[in-house]
């Protein structure tokens, strides 16, 4: 047998003892396979993240109901994360330890992506929003640790750099497909006398159904799992620290003694993710309403808003990706702390100078901006939480950290309307201005954050994410 053979089908998995046991090298077409899922993962993130507020739009939804609508997306993420995490660390079954889990994520994923565009209502939009993240996240969160489990250390920056772009690629497709497909295979962006959905939002998300599904399977059928070392030992694990009450214990001893650095990032990633979050809740209205000057949602005007918005999603994405490459350069030059503050500081400035722009190129401006903080925002936190957790508790501690992405996104939900309907006065544009004042506000708690010295020895952000 020869060694490509081996490192697809007879090699055992690291103990708990010895977690860093020889694996085998992968050839490129094996890390191909290994991370195609996630382009058809991120693919699915990236239709909801760009069309979602204005598919509840189209279904009659004012600006001030669209917080609450999205509220079960972060509950679930809150709930689901260290749950699946956990479960998926003691399961062994004929698919593997990881692999049912994502499978299983994403055929619920694409049920609901093929039902999405025939909403009828509301309440139907926001029922299928549910199923949709909360089966992303049952995907995208074994799926992380699946491509860990499997990499030698030499190969992790090359394993996680193509993880990278097929994330990335994924991303800047799904935000562009409704104008693509508009303007190249001039399907127009106006609902069938069937539904209210725009048939491009349509065919777009029975195009991510399609990848989500085919990009995951392929991944399962390519790439085998590492069997246990030790069946006997793992099952009395598996007894011992399986199931969603020792996932909910772990977490809260866990939460109850957070490092002092730990504390003071979540804090900048609580005002962070509040920026975000407004960008991504009210970006795509606010383009339609306050740039191309739509009144009603069952204008083509509209139509060409949201598209407009998805060319701008996808812009931010791609200029993420280059940046991110710059990044490590950027810390060991100036600190992480002052890299992270500045890069936040580019992005709320760029999303406040929407109140003088009324062009809609000149929002491809603001768009690169934005792609230097969302390039920071997804790395550099995490680089600089390295030092401050134990090793031996950091599967547990990234779930806690994540709790303060998806805490701010519950806040927003449950209080924005509140504010867009008294202080803002349903001003989609004023509320993505008001994310930009809390990046600000994260850029500045980002200079009171205490770490170790150590640097990032990284050539690419992948490094730095490996190294957390």
């Amino acid at each position: 047998m020869n060694t490509q053979e081996k490192s697809s089908n007879q090699v055992e998995a690291p103990s708990d003892e010895n977690p860093e046991l020889i694996k085998p090298q992968f050839t490129f077409k094996q890390l191909w396979n290994m991370n195609f899922g996630f382009f058809g993962i991120q693919f699915g993130w990236g239709l909801q993240m760009a069309n979602m507020s204005a598919i509840f739009e189209y279904l009659g939804a004012d600006a001030h109901q669209l917080p609450i609508l999205w509220i079960a997306a972060p509950l679930t993420g809150l709930i689901i994360q260290p749950i699946i995490g956990n479960l998926s660390d003691y399961t062994w079954t004929f698919l593997g330890r990881r692999r049912p889990y994502f499978l299983g994520g994403a055929i619920l994923a694409t049920i609901a992506l093929v039902f999405m565009p025939h909403s009828s209502n509301l309440w139907m939009a926001a029922m299928l929003l549910w199923i949709l993240d909360s089966s992303a996240n049952v995907s995208m969160v074994p799926y992380r640790a699946f491509v860990g489990d499997l990499l030698p250390k030499e190969q992790r920056t090359r394993g996680f750099a193509i993880q990278s772009v097929m994330v990335g690629m994924g991303a800047v497709l799904a935000s562009a497909l409704p104008w693509l497909l508009n303007h190249f295979l001039n399907i127009k962006n106006t609902s069938n006398s069937a539904h209210l959905i725009p048939l491009t939002v349509e065919y777009s998300f029975y195009i991510g159904a399609a990848l989500f599904l085919g990009t995951v399977i392929w991944t399962v059928a390519t790439t085998p799992e590492y069997p246990p070392e030790n069946l006997e030992k793992f099952a009395v694990l598996k007894a011992e620290r399986s199931g969603i009450t020792n996932s909910l214990k772990e977490s809260w001893y866990a939460l109850k003694e957070m490092p002092r650095t730990m504390s003071q990032l979540a804090k900048v990633q609580f005002f962070t993710w509040l920026g975000i979050f407004c960008f991504f809740l009210y970006f795509p209205p606010a383009v339609a309403h306050n740039i191309f000057g739509a009144t009603t949602q069952d204008s083509i005007v509209y139509s060409d808003g949201i598209e407009w918005a998805g060319l701008c999603f996808a812009l931010f994405n791609a200029v993420c990706i280059g940046f991110s490459f710059l990044l490590p350069y950027l810390a060991r030059t100036i600190g992480r702390q002052v890299t992270h503050c500045l890069c936040l500081l580019c992005g709320g400035i760029s999303l406040i100078s929407l109140l003088i722009i009324d062009n809609q190129y000149l929002l491809l401006l603001a768009m690169i901006g934005l792609g230097t903080a969302w390039a920071s925002a997804l790395v550099m936190p995490y680089a600089m939480l390295t030092g401050a957790i134990p090793p031996q508790r950091r599967g547990v501690y990234q779930g806690i950290f994540n709790f303060f992405i998806v805490l701010p996104e519950i806040a927003i939900s449950l209080c924005f309307g509140w504010i867009m309907s008294y202080f803002l006065h349903d001003n989609r544009l004023m509320a993505v201005v008001l994310g930009g004042v809390f990046l600000i506000i994260g850029a500045g708690l980002t200079l009171l954050v205490k770490t170790n010295p150590i640097g990032i020895e990284s050539s690419t952000p992948v490094e730095s994410i490996e190294s957390v």
